[in-house]
């Protein structure tokens, strides 16, 4: 199986679904991580070139530790549009790696680069079957199955897990990954919530300043769609998941059965 996870900058793929790429990848499958920015400007310090190509250092580290694959596309960080030349290069994109399944944020979100990613990623759903668009990349026969990640926001529609994915045996792999982009997790994320100069400087002390401050937003999924565990693992497992990353399927592309839903995240 190809899967493909797009999200607007380097650190998105691997927050929202950064345990499941990981046990995708351990099942042999491709994972390929995209970020539609370059993240240039998402540092109170730094910005433009040195910033985006410390980030993609990190992305690529983070991939390795993952085991799956990256790219980060030059766009400006803050500056992405649903432009008719971004759904064609996700287009060409998808088709290349030949994904099976597709992830990216919801149209609806507090940042202009998660809602139009989520746009131009849904105008590419269809078009990735047409022949004569893009014909310089052949056209899928077979279109993938389109998934949301994971969020919080209500209106217009608040978000609804058609799959929810135990990642507990993966999360030590999963810090590993936030760890490795250090200019987010101890420092831009940090400075935006006022908590800069709680950051330890030592390396282990980094590691559980990043639990300490993450762990509740990584173990609220699981308390909020205990229902949704429990269809996919049964009552008594799902009462006992720590942290799930969640996925709500598109209505654009093909639309999964229950039983393919299984298939493609076979860890119930």
């Amino acid at each position: 199986m190809n899967v493909v996870i797009i999200g607007a900058h380097p650190d998105d793929a691997e927050f929202f679904a950064g345990g499941t790429a990981v046990k995708w990848a351990r099942l042999g499958h491709r994972v390929l991580f995209v970020s539609a920015t370059n993240g240039d400007v998402g540092h109170h310090l730094t910005a433009g070139g040195p910033l985006a190509q410390r980030r993609a250092v990190e992305a690529r580290r983070s991939a390795e530790i993952a085991g799956v694959s990256e790219i980060v596309l030059d766009y400006h960080d803050g500056e992405f549009m649903p432009t008719l030349e971004a759904r064609k290069r996700i287009v060409r994109l998808i088709r290349e790696f030949e994904a099976d399944l597709v992830m990216t944020h919801r149209p609806w979100d507090y940042h202009p680069d998660h809602r139009y990613t989520a746009m131009v990623v849904q105008d590419a759903a269809f078009m990735v079957t047409v022949p004569h668009f893009c014909p310089d990349a052949p056209a899928l026969r077979h279109n993938p199955v389109f998934f949301h990640l994971m969020d919080s926001f209500e209106k217009p529609a608040p978000f609804r897990p058609d799959v929810a994915v135990d990642v507990d045996d993966v999360m030590e792999v999963k810090w590993a990954m936030l760890d490795a982009m250090a200019s987010q997790v101890y420092e831009w994320l940090p400075w935006l919530e006022g908590k800069a100069n709680e950051v330890p400087e030592d390396a282990e002390g980094r590691r559980a300043f990043l639990r300490a401050t993450w762990d509740p937003f990584f173990t609220a999924p699981a308390e909020r769609a205990r229902d949704a565990l429990t269809t996919w693992y049964g009552a008594d497992r799902a009462a006992a998941v720590r942290y799930a990353e969640l996925f709500e399927v598109c209505e654009y592309g093909r639309q999964p059965t229950r039983d393919e839903l299984r298939e493609l995240f076979p860890w119930s």
